[in-house]
C-alpha cells in the first residue's frame, strides 16, 4: 500500500466583494446583525460579466495547484470534483474540468456531499492512490452560491451566509511512511436531510409542474436551513469526527498543530477551538472574508493557511466538516 500526500494547493475567489452593508440594497439587515450571528463581514459573489462559473473557478484553482505540485495537466490521472452548485443539472462539473484544462481522457468523478464534499473527495482520492490505481489526483471543491440565493428579506437567513469560490489540491503517491493522509472518517445521518436542503426542482416535482403553477410564493427551489438545529448538531459532530481521527492514530488533542474547520459559522469554529483548548495560531478561520463556500470552504482555508506559513513540515493538520445530509467527517494529515 502506498501513502498519499498533498503535493500542490491552490484557490480562486471572484474579485467582486459584497459587504454586509452592500446586502442592505436587497434586504432588511445590518452589519451588526450578520456579524453577531455568523462572524461574516463580507463574501465574494460572481460578477456574471466575468464569465466565472463553478467549473471555471475550479479550473482556475486547479491550474495553481498543479503548477505548485511541479506537475503538468498531463500528469494528472483522475479528477474528483465536489460541488452542490454545478453549472448544469447534468453532466457534473468534473468533465468540464477535464475539458477546460485540456487534459487527456482521464476519469472524472463528481461528489455531492455539500459542506463535507471536500473531505469526502479527499478520502476517495486517498483510496485510489493507496491501492496503486492512480499516482496524481486532482481534487476540487467549487461553489457558485450567489446564482441561486434568494436575495430578499424573506431569504436573508440563508443568503447572507454563502459566498462563491473554489479550491484545489493535487494528491500524489508517496512511499514515505507516517506522512501525508493518515486517515479519513466519514459519516451521515439522512433523517435530518430536510433541515438543510434545496428541495426542487427534483424528479418528484419537476420543471413542468413548477412552470405550470408559476407560484411566486414557491420557495422550494431556494435553499432552506433550520439554523439552530444545524448549529446544535454541527457542534457535536465536529467534535466527534475530530476525536475519532485522533484516536484512530493514537494522538491527543495537544498534538494538533493546525485545525482547518469547515467555514459554516465562526461561532461553531470558536466553540470547537475552545473545547479542544487550541490557541489562535492553531486554528485558521477565513469565513469573515469569504462566507460559507460549502465544498470549497476547507480547501480554500487550507491553502490560505499554508500560503501564510501557518503549516510546516511534519505538522499535524486536522480537517473537519459538517453539513447538509447530514454528512460530516475528518481527515488527519501529517504534513
Amino acid at each position: 500500500m502506498y501513502n498519499s500526500k498533498i503535493s500542490g494547493l491552490g484557490y480562486y475567489v471572484p474579485e467582486n466583494i459584497v459587504t454586509n452593508d452592500d446586502l442592505k440594497k436587497w434586504m432588511e439587515t445590518s452589519d451588526e446583525w450578520i456579524q453577531e450571528r455568523t462572524g461574516i463581514e463580507e463574501r465574494r459573489w460572481i460578477d456574471p460579466s466575468t464569465g466565472d462559473t463553478t467549473a471555471v473557478m475550479g479550473a482556475k484553482a486547479a491550474k495553481i495547484a498543479i503548477e505548485r505540485a511541479g506537475l503538468t495537466k498531463d500528469d494528472i490521472d483522475f479528477i474528483v470534483f465536489a460541488t452542490l452548485s454545478p453549472d448544469m443539472y447534468f453532466p457534473g462539473g468534473g468533465v468540464q474540468i477535464q475539458d477546460l484544462l485540456e487534459m487527456p481522457t482521464i476519469g472524472a468523478l463528481d461528489v455531492r456531499n455539500q459542506c463535507s464534499g471536500f473531505i469526502y473527495s479527499l478520502s476517495v482520492a486517498d483510496q485510489f492512490i493507496k491501492t496503486g490505481m492512480y499516482k496524481n489526483i486532482l481534487v476540487i471543491g467549487s461553489e457558485n452560491h450567489s446564482g441561486g440565493l434568494e436575495k430578499s428579506t424573506r431569504g436573508r437567513n440563508v443568503s447572507v451566509i454563502f459566498g462563491d469560490g473554489a479550491g484545489a489540491a493535487v494528491l500524489s503517491r508517496s512511499e514515505e511512511k507516517g506522512k501525508g493522509l493518515l486517515s479519513s472518517h466519514l459519516h451521515s445521518e439522512g433523517k435530518h436531510a430536510k433541515e438543510l436542503m434545496l428541495e426542487g426542482p427534483s424528479t418528484q416535482r419537476w420543471v413542468p409542474e413548477i412552470m405550470a403553477e408559476n407560484d411566486p410564493e414557491d420557495v422550494s427551489y431556494y435553499p432552506y436551513m433550520n439554523g439552530q438545529f444545524v448549529f446544535k448538531h454541527a457542534i457535536g459532530r465536529f467534535s466527534e469526527a475530530i476525536m475519532e481521527g485522533l484516536q484512530a492514530n493514537q494522538l491527543q488533542k495537544e498534538d494538533i498543530d493546525m485545525l482547518i474547520p469547515h467555514q459554516a459559522n465562526l461561532r461553531i469554529a470558536q466553540f470547537i477551538q475552545k473545547k479542544f483548548q487550541l490557541s489562535d495560531d492553531k486554528v485558521h478561520n477565513n469565513i469573515m472574508k469569504y462566507g460559507n463556500t460549502t465544498a470549497a470552504s476547507v480547501i480554500i482555508a487550507l491553502t490560505e493557511a499554508w500560503e501564510l506559513g501557518k503549516i510546516k513540515d511534519n505538522d499535524l493538520v486536522v480537517l473537519a466538516a459538517f453539513g447538509s445530509g447530514f454528512t460530516w467527517g475528518s481527515v488527519i494529515i501529517r504534513w
